[in-house]
């Protein structure tokens, strides 16, 4: 890293910037604020919360995470998993090239932009540190402010296929994660949920603990 703190701050106030734009709003403390703004603002908070020691470029790529995602509207994809997957991919690609020009102006070395993108393409997790730090806190952020909305969207899902979907989360994440959203303030609902995915995944899981990297 060869960068200046200058140069750190200003890329985050870059983002900021982009994510400004974002015609969405979301109510916090009674102000409407961007909502990808406040998204990323939580990004940050979490991943100071539980790694505190992170590098400047997990620390880019956790406020960069979604930015301007809203240039990519879930609507202009099939519905169904495999549209689900693409617009994903879509979006990772597209969070990569807008944080990638941004650290260019600013001066970052192309092996620290590089990082920064593996980083949010979510590539080599459970191998490398610092992505799977990234998805922990992005998994811990959706559980602590938007798992709520997700279930009143999904109002139709059966309680099983949620178990379902909650175990495809926890296998992504590793076990400081999951102690991470445990330890959340919860809904009694939410927090059954979560531990009836945590029992039906239990010997999966604890495959994954053996060989984590935290």
């Amino acid at each position: 890293m060869t960068t200046d703190t200058s140069s750190f701050e200003n890329v985050i106030k870059a983002i900021d910037a982009a994510n400004a734009d974002d015609p969405r709003k979301t109510e916090v403390d009674g102000t409407q604020r961007p909502f990808e703004i406040v998204y990323s603002e939580r990004m940050t908070e979490r991943l100071a919360k539980m790694y505190p020691d992170a590098s400047e470029v997990l620390r880019i790529a956790a406020r960069a995470q979604h930015i301007r995602r809203w240039d990519i509207p879930r609507e202009n994809y099939p519905e169904g998993r495999n549209g689900y997957n693409d617009w994903r991919k879509a979006c990772r690609e597209h969070h990569g090239k807008v944080v990638s020009e941004i650290m260019q102006e600013h001066g970052y070395s192309q092996d620290d932009i590089e990082r920064v993108v593996m980083l949010i393409k979510k590539e080599q997790l459970k191998k490398d540190r610092e992505s799977q730090a990234l998805e922990n806190v992005v998994d811990v952020v959706f559980v602590d402010h938007y798992f709520d909305d997700f279930l009143a969207k999904y109002s139709q899902y059966d309680r099983d296929k949620m178990i379902d979907i909650v175990g495809k989360t926890l296998r992504k994440m590793s076990p400081k994660g999951h102690q991470e959203a445990l330890a959340l303030d919860l809904p009694d609902a939410t927090r059954e949920l979560i531990l009836a995915a945590v029992e039906r995944e239990k010997d999966t899981l604890a495959k994954l603990a053996a060989v984590a990297v935290e």
